[in-house]
């Protein structure tokens, strides 16, 4: 077994086998990832969004608040790589200059250098806290909703009122299964799907009421930047703006009980124009 010098230490040509080894897996893995999402894209609805295949990174945006999540994360990622650069820049060269061959008790105790080390990081903090306080105030403010949605949770299946629209009394209501395996459509989601879905026009501010009929459930889609806890006896008030049409996925996020996992949340956004038609039929069939 060979050994080769590198930095003051001894490394066996093992371990050099082995850490060649890890690195060809790690890549032939993210290879095999980005091929999986290829072949099974075309599988896929073109307006749907829900989670996919070997996915890293967020799904498609489609709010305001969804697009500043990911700005502000890669704002982090960079700061985060500019640190880890520079953490492993310091620790190199303490490793290259602090040898057996130099005596470490040259280096002299430094105020300034104490100094710099506690307000560097004190700054990149109020960096990091002016936006992340912005992007918490916006997925607070309710602004002059149009219409609102009220979410009640119950196990297992979410039921759906559209409390501000009502003719003689008669409001949209509806509740929403998952659709059983059986009964899918060709290019449907396993899991996802559902008898009864939630439709919202676009550019437009909807309040959302969520709550909970017997235990704490959790009204989440991704896509929307939205996980709202539905807790029995309170209710929750969240601000959703959609910006474009499609078909989004999401599910409930809270162990709720032995069918959590099959409580699926799918919103179809639509135009305004399509949105009114779909009301006015919807209210007439509840009249009659």
């Amino acid at each position: 077994m060979k050994t080769y010098k590198f930095l003051h230490y001894e490394i066996t040509s093992e371990q050099i086998y082995n850490y060649l080894m890890t690195v060809t897996l790690l890549v032939t893995s993210k290879y095999f990832c980005i091929w999986s999402y290829l072949t099974c894209k075309k599988y896929w609805p073109s307006d749907a969004d829900a989670a996919e295949k070997g996915q890293f990174g967020f799904q498609d945006p489609a709010s305001p608040t969804v697009e500043g999540m990911i700005i502000f994360n890669d704002f982090l990622t960079l700061l985060l790589l500019i640190i880890a650069i520079f953490v492993c820049w310091i620790l190199l060269k303490l490793i290259t200059t602090y040898t057996k061959n130099n005596n470490i008790q040259k280096f002299t105790h430094s105020s300034l250098l104490e100094i710099i080390w506690t307000l560097i990081p004190a700054f990149l903090l109020l960096i990091i806290a002016v936006p992340s306080f912005s992007l918490l105030y916006a997925l607070d403010e309710i602004i002059n909703p149009l219409i609102t949605l009220k979410v009640v949770g119950h196990q297992w299946y979410w039921s759906y009122e559209y409390s501000d629209l009502m003719i003689d009394s008669a409001s949209i209501n509806f509740d929403s299964y998952m659709i059983s395996i059986n009964d899918l459509t060709y290019g449907s989601f396993r899991l996802l799907e559902v008898d009864n879905r939630v439709v919202l026009p676009i550019n437009t501010h909807i309040r959302l009421l969520v709550t909970a009929a017997d235990v704490l459930h959790s009204w989440a889609i991704p896509s929307f930047g939205i996980k709202v806890d539905a807790c029995p006896g309170r209710l929750s008030q969240a601000s959703l703006f959609i910006k474009r049409e499609g078909t989004f996925y999401g599910q409930c996020s809270e162990i709720c009980g032995i069918n959590h996992g099959f409580m699926p949340i799918v919103i179809r956004s639509v135009s305004l124009d399509v949105y009114t038609n779909w009301i006015i039929s919807k209210l007439i069939d509840e009249t009659n």
